[in-house]
């Protein structure tokens, strides 16, 4: 495809057969933001998860992908607005949230039987704890589900449990604090989800000492995330977030946890390739949306992803672009399912734009796994 055939980007967000907006398949979501760390860039990035649910709405509604909960978070997102994405933008949400949802439940299935915990990096308006609270497979039991976002996000997303009557037999609140609170499922009091309305950068750095009359030797440390269990086995999940941080920012954010948890495995869901023309377009259109993603520029290729995780200490890493884990991940018969539901005819662009998304994880110290079969592009 010649650079002057190269689809703009933003004339995917929306659609004649639909109106919706989209962004690409990415989705990038609160709890941290670019080097410009202004209160008006942080809410750029927030806004993204307004994208991102409807992306996953849209991907719903199609029959793509199955979430009950999809259509709640979106309507209070963006009231009024159409969540109908085009075609590419539907596969590409699908297969994104296949592939992690297959690293999840692997990593579920290798710990199963006693507590776990999963930590959502940027988790917005995300609904995969309430998917997996809701399961039915026995796996999915004793989790420890934690959500770090900014406190608005974290505000938001708590009036949309409490008002919303589909989720009152879902989620019991027991706790709230000014800008965090917490839940257990309903059905089954070992699944716990905590919400921590944090800004990630202050993860990333030594908290202030208090002042002299608040000193005491217990005092716990500001940084460290209530309810979280060093001892037990964790999945640290990051679509589309720690990319709004620096290269240093976003490496000291998994210090954070790699110091922390010994047993540690991490999935990242970035763009890449940010020099092809195809990838310099990516680049622009986000630019007039004023969104910066400080660590495309140093991740560019899948073997920097991998040596980004190696470099933080896991051991077994893995890396696939969306389009591999399309050709590799899902089955034939599904395949044919997702091609039934609308017609794909930017195949293509399809490929281009798939090309430049990755799935990075990775998995350091004893008590659980990850799947293999990488393969590192």
């Amino acid at each position: 495809m010649s650079a002057a055939s190269i689809p703009n980007l933003l004339s995917l967000r929306g659609s004649s057969r639909g109106g919706g907006r989209g962004r690409g398949f990415g989705r990038g979501r609160g709890g941290g933001s670019s080097s410009s760390s202004t209160p008006g860039h942080d809410v750029t990035i927030q806004g993204t998860d307004t994208d991102a649910a409807l992306s996953r709405l849209s991907a719903v509604d199609l029959g793509y992908l199955d979430d009950p909960f999809a259509e709640l978070f979106a309507q209070n997102a963006a009231p009024g607005l159409s969540a109908r994405r085009l075609p590419i933008i539907n596969r590409g949400t699908y297969t994104r949230t296949t592939a992690i949802d297959t690293i999840v439940n692997h990593f579920l299935a290798s710990t199963a039987g006693s507590p776990r915990q999963i930590i959502s990096l940027g988790a917005g308006t995300d609904t995969r704890a309430l998917r997996l609270f809701t399961s039915t497979s026995p796996v999915h039991k004793d989790i420890l589900y934690h959500e770090i976002d900014f406190p608005t996000t974290a505000a938001k997303k708590l009036t949309t449990i409490r008002t919303a009557p589909r989720l009152r037999p879902v989620l019991t609140i027991t706790e709230t604090l000014p800008s965090s609170w917490a839940a257990h499922s309903t059905s089954e009091p070992t699944n716990k989800l905590y919400y921590h309305g944090i800004d990630l950068r202050t993860l990333g750095q030594p908290p202030p000492p208090p002042p002299p009359t608040q000193q005491t030797p217990d005092s716990p440390s500001p940084s460290t995330l209530p309810s979280l269990s060093p001892s037990l086995p964790t999945l640290l999940i990051s679509e589309c977030c720690l990319c709004y941080l620096t290269p240093p920012q976003s490496a000291s954010v998994l210090f954070h946890f790699t110091s922390l948890l010994p047993s540690l495995g991490i999935i990242l869901y970035e763009p890449i390739r940010p020099s092809d023309p195809f990838g310099r377009m990516m680049v622009t259109n986000l630019a007039a949306r004023h969104i910066v993603m400080p660590t495309l520029e140093v991740y560019q290729q899948p073997g920097d992803q991998i040596r980004r995780l190696q470099d933080a200490g896991f051991e077994e890493v893995e890396a696939m672009t969306v389009d591999r884990i399309w050709e590799g991940w899902v089955s034939p018969e599904e395949k044919e399912r997702v091609d039934g539901l609308e017609g794909l005819d930017e195949v293509e662009e399809w490929l281009l734009l798939a090309g430049h998304y990755i799935v990075a994880w990775g998995w350091r110290g004893e008590g659980g796994s990850l799947p293999g079969g990488g393969g590192g592009g």
